[in-house]
């Protein structure tokens, strides 16, 4: 069976009839499900238009071609989706939480989250999946009747446990959400959710691979050295041994993307064989993931990981501009900390009258939400200097 094909929906699929439902209750209003309308809300928030402008790997002024945080999270819908379909899963809950996964992402990738959670040590620090779900709970203000996007109880699940189950000391925004709704911390999240998770290690790496490539910090031939990337690349020189090397790149993300799936998609099938779950709860239960790649792909996964850290992610152009990117959050926290006159107005109002430590979440939360350009911008306002991200 191709992997895109739809398979008929398992009994271990999330039904959207039978939902835990929402922290605020809704009449239905239209033919669409739960879970699509989860999708839907998550799409129309302001925290998804602003992962346009926030980086992924490489800042937005670096090139029109580099992965974003948006276009990320587009690569792994598609491929959660894919998978998703290929199991018989519910589609539209596996989309939401790949929309979701990386709302809580502060400008300047994994550079800016270090830097927050170090200045946010002695206010119970910072994460970014933890900042997910406080976006898609407290942060949107859209509708009248609550704050958030109120979304269903299967996709707060899945934003909290996109790593797997959450033990303690719980990030401060899942501790707090924890005394409004359980979201069975201790469990497996449900498939859907391990989906999304497994979407997005294959897509960043196969984009990594291929922003890499186009920005020159390794070439086609350092990555012989790699398993799977190796098996794939000689099938290419073999068929068209004169491709352009633009093409290469291209026929090589395609063709691991689709490897990679199809390794998931028969794993999965293999573990969910062997568990025989009667439903969704079942698959919490479990104690183990049942979405997860085979042990040799698993093996060269975990080697295209390795590679990347150093040649890519470590990569003096690279950091240099992330140490750069890093001070500029360090800073600006640190301003506004000191001088709450110096946030907007409508942000100043929030912190007006709190403690300390409630003081310096909700800045977290406005650094949270900035994009990179936006930071940029409030750097250059509030001091002499504009750091050079280059």
């Amino acid at each position: 069976m191709a992997v895109a094909e739809a398979a008929p929906r398992a009994p271990w699929a999330s039904r959207a009839e039978d939902s835990r439902g929402r922290l605020h209750p809704e009449p239905g209003g239209d033919a669409r499900s739960a879970f699509r309308r989860d999708a839907d809300r998550i799409i129309h928030s302001s925290a998804f238009r602003r992962l346009a402008y926030k980086t992924q790997v490489f800042s937005y002024h670096e090139g029109d071609h580099y992965r974003t945080r948006l276009t990320h999270t587009l690569e792994v819908v598609q491929v959660a989706r894919s998978v998703a379909r290929a199991l018989g899963l519910d589609e539209d809950l596996s989309e939401a939480l790949a929309l979701a996964h990386d709302l809580g992402h502060p400008p300047f990738a994994h550079a800016g989250e270090r830097v927050l959670d170090t200045c946010m040590a002695a206010y119970g620090g910072f994460d970014h999946n933890a900042q997910s779900l406080r976006v898609v709970t407290r942060l949107e203000n859209r509708y009248p009747d609550f704050d958030g996007l109120n979304l269903s109880w299967e996709t707060h699940e899945g934003i909290v446990k996109h790593n797997g189950p959450v033990a303690g000391p719980l990030p401060h925004a899942i501790a707090v959400h924890a005394e409004r709704q359980d979201l069975w911390l201790w469990s497996w999240p449900c498939a859907e959710a391990q989906v999304a998770a497994i979407a997005d290690d294959i897509a960043y790496d196969v984009h990594d691979l291929d922003d890499g490539l186009r920005a020159g910090l390794f070439d086609l031939t350092e990555l012989t050295g790699l398993p799977l990337v190796h098996t794939v690349l000689s099938d290419i020189h073999a068929r068209w041994p004169d491709l352009d090397r633009a093409r290469v790149f291209h026929e090589l993300g395609r063709r691991m993307i689709t490897v990679l799936i199809g390794d998931v998609v028969a794993e999965s099938r293999r573990r969910i064989e062997a568990a025989r779950p009667d439903d969704a709860d079942a698959i919490r239960r479990l104690g183990h993931a049942v979405i997860g790649f085979s042990a040799e792909t698993a093996a060269a996964e975990k080697a295209i990981k390795a590679f990347l850290f150093p040649r890519m992610y470590r990569h003096p152009r690279v950091m240099a501009t992330m140490e750069a990117a890093g001070d500029v959050v360090r800073e600006l926290f640190a301003r506004y900390m000191a001088d709450t006159k110096a946030l907007p107005e409508e942000w100043r109002a929030s912190v007006e009258g709190r403690g300390e430590a409630a003081r310096a979440r909700r800045i977290a939360d406005f650094l949270a939400g900035q994009t990179d350009r936006y930071a940029l911008a409030e750097h250059a306002r509030l001091f002499d200097r504009a750091p050079e991200l280059r």
